[in-house]
Formats: structure tokens, C-alpha cells, sequence
């Protein structure tokens, strides 16, 4: 009886000291909403004159907002400044040309790796966009700056065009080009009794090659060369001419090192300066005036100075020409520049905003139905295009694709809104880095498509994938039987392999649906329809390549894309510019979270490098096996890239 009294009595200071620690949470969340909503907004960073920007590079950066900011959550608790995991291209961007008109801004001085974990962030596309924000910063006589230490293409890309690069003395590029591996299950999904059964059109269309063979086709191998090479031209290039090289004499330079230690680096004037971190921060004290001090360098993080910047209200587009010399950006339809850059600079409007442009980002695969965080449900996109076109506030839609593409149904869902709207008010569609297959589908009516040279898009082509687990259940004496009433009923089972005929029915499938993707290329195009079946076949094309074959047509990025459906739907002026999937409020991600609605999107950074091997094989498998839960297509037909092909 003892026992029972005692153990009653420690359950019940249990569960006072339980409620108690709840009821501290519960005051706690009151309070950072309160914080949020109120006093913390005000918490705006200062910016001291003659202040650096950095931009520390360990991010990824999405087209997407994040669905909630998980460091305004711990500014509100803490009240300190925060350093983001995660930072959406446009915020970024927009910071960029921000700072170009600061006059308290001194320059930008960027130090880091960017992140990259197999997904659609820090996609070269996207990378292609900042270096013309930060070109922007240089034409503005403002400094910029890189601190490299194991620096790869990403890094390397940017900091070409700096005005100092330093590499640490036991640093190093590692640049040796691009390539692009493919995970085969073939061999798997044999010993493990897994039937695979695939339909496609276009000999192109590799993605179903990892179910169905240990290596890479000849067809797969052969468009996956041709996009790397125009992938890596484009980025050698920028490369080359940021640091006033021959293209050839950089290739040889990469084809021979491989991996380019300082003393070379250096020599060859990939960078200007070999120096410790230290030496670099303390030259950065001495141009903003602490120099010999032990305070630090008078300096703001990018995710601090992007909450100074207003990104959602009234904008005029300030114009000005500057002399050929200070930037790459191309200004004609071939991508290559005329004899001035166009400078693009965000400033406060005056008089009262004419309209608004709506961007919708189709970021992730294309399933069908709502989907999940980091994909396109088809039903809820379509839903919100049919939301934009139907209110009257919304002048133009800008949708910015950064998709591998998906379910053929629900693209045509999306594809079906989109030309609806079109019919109402412009819509232009801003190809990210991945814009292809079902990515592709749904950005094809649009009143005008901008790419950029590295972006990965057409992959016009249909597959369909069917498995079973007939001798998977049979190896641990599981047997399946039943009746039907039709030829091909209880033809969608996983039970069994499907019949020649039932097999035949979704070949038919496939090709119809096929047809239908070349006749909605050709008619939306102005193309020939024997032309669109040249350049189909399911492969797929760099955004350099694809505007000369008439699948995009200007090369520019999100920016460009707003300015001109801003132009075509004759807003003058300032202008709103609201975002879907926005990011939302703390309390608002709170109330769903406890009302079922789900946790807030958790995202997992960092550096590839700081993996072990076997970490790195993990998370590449779950990557990659987590593509099979994005097969959701009813009718078991996809318009999708190959299988994660990875260009790295």
C-alpha cells in the first residue's frame, strides 16, 4: 500500500509540474505572437553609413517563400539578429538592387558555400539571377567582395564577376566542370521481386531507365552531354569573362588541375588576393573607419537588410544606361549583349499603385491533387490561377516554374487555368532552373516565356510506370486470387503483372497523351507540328538552346518576367506585387498546426562537404526513393524529367 501512495504521489507532482511547464509554454507562444504583431516588427536593423552587406553563401535559396521564418521566431525571443538557413531568390534579388541605391551602403562582401542538397534550390538558373543583381551593385560604384576557401563551380560562378576574390592560403577551386549521375534500381527491385512494367513515347524520355536497366541508354547519354555541355559553356563563360579570360584557356586551366590550389589561382588571376579570414576582416574594419579597434567591421546580414526593404508594396522601375564593361547581362532576344547594360533600380513610387502582378511559384514536382510543402498540387494551384483570374485587382500573372515536372493530369489542370487567364489578362511564365516535361506543359500557352541560359527545360515526352509485388508476396508465401467482370477489370492491381492487353491499353494512353503535349507545344508556339516532334522525343534542352529552337522566348529572369507583364498590362508606375505560396505569420502557422493543418515546413541545411560518405548515400537515396511517393497520377501517366538527374 506504501508503494501505491508513493507512486501516486510522484504521478501527481508529475503531472503538476507537466501542466505547470504547459501552461509557461502556452504564455510564452502569447507573448512571441504579441511580439511579432507588435513591438517585434519595429525591430527593424540599423544600417550605419559606410556599412557592409554579407552574404553568407551557406544557404539555400528557393523560389518559393518559405511557409514560415522560423528566425523571426527566434528574433521575437531573443530580440538578437539571426543568420538565415534559407532565403528566397526574389528577397534576395531584391535586397541586391536595393543596396545598389543605398547610399549607407558601402559594398556587399559574400563568404561561404552555398547549400546544396540534391533539391530545386540554388539552382544555376537562380545563381545566374544574383550575379546580375550583383552587377547591379558594381555599376552602382559600390565594392564587392568574396572570401573563397573551398570554392566549386556555384561560388566561383559569382565571384568572377567581384571586384576583390580572396582564397584562403589552404583553400582551393574546386571546378572541374559539371557532371550528372543517375541511381539505378534495376538490379534492386529484381532480388527483391519487384516487377516493373513501362510505356513511353519519345526515345529521349529516360525516365524510367532507373527501373528498368543498370546503366544509361545511348539516347539518355547523349542529350544528358549535350545539356551538361551547354550548362557548363554558359557558366565557363561568365566565368572567363569575369575574370578577363579565353574560354579555352580556362577549359585547358580546369582540364589540367582538376582541383586549383591558391599559388595557381592566383597566377592565372581566377582570384585577386591569397589572405586568412582575419586579414580579410580586418581590412574590412579599416575601410569602414575601426580600423586598429576591437569592435567589428561596421557591417548587416542580407536576411537582416532584406527586412528593409519592402518587398510587397508599390514600385516604380527606375531606368538608367550605363557603358558596356560593367556587366553580362543580356539584353537581346539572343542572349547576347548590346552595347549597354540596362540597370534596373527598385525605388519608392510615388501616387497611388495601378494594379497589381500576382506571381505564382510552381516550385517542386507536379502531382496530382493538393500535394504537399515543396510540390505543385494540381488541384490547389489551379485553384489559386482561378482566383487571380477572377479578381479584378490582378492585372497580370507572373508564374515562376522551377519543376522536373510530374502528373500529366495535373498539369493539364494547371495548363487549363493558365489559358483561361490568358484570355482575361497577360500571363508570363519565369523559367527557374528546372522548367521541364510536365514544368514544361504548364508554362507553354503563356503570353511570353524568359529563361535563362542554364535553365533545364523541354523534356517533351509521356511515360507510364506500373509495378507489382506478385513475386515479392510470393517469396514469404503470400498469393493473391479473385473474380472480375470485364476483360480489364482489376487492371490497376499491384498484385499482379499486367497482361499484354492491359498493357496495350495504357501504351494507347501514353501515346494520346503524348499527342496531346506536341499539339499544345505546336499550336501555342506558332510551331509546325513535324518541327515540335523533332525537338520532343522527351529530351531535354539548356534555356540557351531552347530559345533558338522557339520553346522560350527571351532570355532574362524573374524580374525581366514582372517588368514586361507589367508593361503588357499597361500598369504605369507603382505597382503591387503579391506572392503565392506566401509566407505566413506565426500565429497563422500556430492555429493550423493545432487545428490539423499540419507542422510548419522544416527545411535541413548544410554543407555537402561537412557529410560523411555514407550520410551523403543516405540522404541520396531517401531523396530519390521519396520521388515514388510524387507517382500519384490517376491514370499512372507522367510528364516528368528523368529521375533526379543530377547536375553537379
Amino acid at each position: 500500500m506504501k508503494n501505491f501512495f508513493t507512486s501516486l504521489l510522484g504521478s501527481l507532482v508529475a503531472l503538476t509540474i507537466f501542466s505547470i511547464g504547459a501552461i509557461f509554454c502556452l504564455f510564452v507562444f502569447i507573448a512571441v505572437i504579441g511580439s511579432m504583431a507588435g513591438g517585434g516588427r519595429d525591430r527593424t536593423p540599423g544600417v550605419e553609413n559606410g556599412a557592409f552587406v554579407v552574404f553568407n553563401m551557406s544557404v539555400n535559396i528557393t523560389d518559393t517563400p518559405a511557409q514560415f521564418d522560423t528566425g523571426a521566431l527566434l528574433d521575437a525571443l531573443t530580440g538578437g539578429e539571426r543568420e538565415a538557413r534559407r532565403l528566397q531568390l526574389r528577397e534576395v534579388t531584391q535586397s541586391l538592387m536595393a543596396i545598389a541605391g543605398d547610399n549607407r551602403v558601402a559594398g556587399v562582401f559574400l563568404h561561404g558555400n552555398f547549400a546544396h542538397d540534391g533539391g530545386l534550390g540554388n539552382g544555376y538558373a537562380a545563381l545566374k539571377e544574383i550575379r546580375d543583381a550583383l552587377e547591379q551593385v558594381r555599376a552602382a560604384k559600390k565594392t564587392v567582395i568574396f572570401y573563397l576557401e573551398d570554392a566549386t563551380v556555384r561560388e566561383m560562378y559569382l565571384a568572377s564577376m567581384g571586384d576583390e576574390i580572396v582564397l584562403d592560403p589552404y583553400g582551393m577551386l574546386n571546378m572541374p566542370g559539371l557532371a550528372t549521375e543517375q541511381t539505378y534500381f534495376a538490379g534492386a527491385l529484381e532480388k527483391f521481386g519487384v516487377g516493373v512494367q513501362v510505356t513511353r513515347v519519345g526515345i529521349f524520355k529516360s525516365a524510367v531507365e532507373p527501373f528498368t536497366r543498370s546503366d544509361m541508354s545511348d539516347e539518355s547519354r547523349e542529350q544528358m552531354q549535350k545539356l551538361l555541355d551547354d550548362v557548363w559553356g554558359a557558366l565557363r563563360g561568365g566565368i572567363a569573362k569575369g575574370r578577363g579570360l579565353a574560354e579555352g584557356e580556362l577549359q585547358k586551366l580546369v582540364d589540367k588541375e582538376g582541383v586549383i590550389i591558391p599559388e595557381v589561382a592566383l597566377k592565372r588571376k581566377l582570384v585577386t588576393r591569397v589572405a586568412y579570414r582575419d586579414e580579410v576582416i580586418e581590412d574590412l574594419k579599416t575601410r569602414t573607419g575601426r580600423g586598429g579597434t576591437t569592435e567589428p567591421f561596421k557591417q548587416v546580414s542580407l536576411a537582416d537588410y532584406a527586412r528593409t526593404v519592402s518587398m510587397g508594396e508599390g514600385y516604380a522601375v527606375a531606368e538608367a544606361v550605363v557603358p558596356q564593361g560593367k556587366g553580362d547581362k543580356s539584353d537581346k532576344k539572343d542572349g547576347t549583349t548590346s552595347g549597354a547594360t540596362t540597370i534596373r533600380r527598385k525605388t519608392r513610387a510615388s501616387g497611388a499603385p495601378t494594379g497589381t502582378v500576382a506571381i505564382v511559384y510552381a516550385e517542386g514536382a507536379i502531382v496530382d491533387g493538393e500535394g504537399r510543402m515543396q510540390e505543385v498540387g494540381g488541384a490547389r494551384f489551379a485553384r489559386e490561377l482561378r482566383r487571380l483570374r477572377q479578381d479584378d485587382t490582378v492585372k497580370a500573372i507572373v508564374l515562376r516554374v522551377n519543376s522536373p515536372g510530374g502528373s500529366a493530369t495535373a498539369s493539364e489542370h494547371i495548363q487549363r487555368e493558365i489559358r483561361l487567364a490568358k484570355e482575361e489578362k497577360p500571363v508570363v511564365v519565369s523559367m527557374g532552373a528546372y522548367a521541364a516535361s510536365g514544368g514544361y506543359w504548364i508554362s507553354t500557352y503563356a503570353d511570353r516565356i524568359f529563361a535563362q541560359p542554364e535553365t533545364i527545360t523541354g523534356s517533351i515526352g509521356v511515360f507510364g510506370l506500373q509495378a507489382d509485388v506478385q513475386r515479392l508476396a510470393g517469396s514469404v508465401g503470400i498469393t493473391f486470387d479473385g473474380v472480375k467482370t470485364g476483360n480489364f477489370a482489376g487492371a490497376q492491381t499491384i498484385t499482379r503483372p499486367k497482361t499484354p492487353e492491359e498493357m496495350a491499353v495504357v501504351q494507347r494512353l501514353v501515346d494520346w497523351i503524348y499527342d496531346q503535349f506536341v499539339g499544345k507545344v505546336s499550336e501555342s508556339r506558332n510551331l509546325p507540328r513535324e518541327r515540335v516532334e523533332e525537338i520532343a522525343q522527351g529530351r531535354v534542352w539548356s534555356g540557351g538552346e531552347a530559345l533558338q529552337l522557339g520553346l522560350v522566348d527571351e532570355i532574362g529572369g524573374l524580374d525581366d518576367a514582372i517588368a514586361c507583364a507589367a508593361q503588357r498590362a499597361g500598369l504605369s508606375g507603382a505597382y503591387f506585387v503579391s506572392e503565392f505560396p506566401r509566407r505566413k505569420e506565426f500565429a497563422e502557422v500556430l492555429s493550423e498546426f493545432f487545428g490539423g493543418g499540419g507542422a510548419p515546413e522544416k527545411t535541413s541545411i548544410g554543407r555537402v562537404a561537412s557529410r560523411g560518405a555514407l550520410d551523403e548515400m543516405l540522404a541520396r537515396f531517401k531523396a530519390e526513393v521519396r520521388i515514388l511517393t510524387e507517382f500519384n497520377d490517376p491514370k499512372g501517366i507522367y510528364a516528368r524529367l528523368p529521375l533526379e538527374q543530377m547536375v553537379r
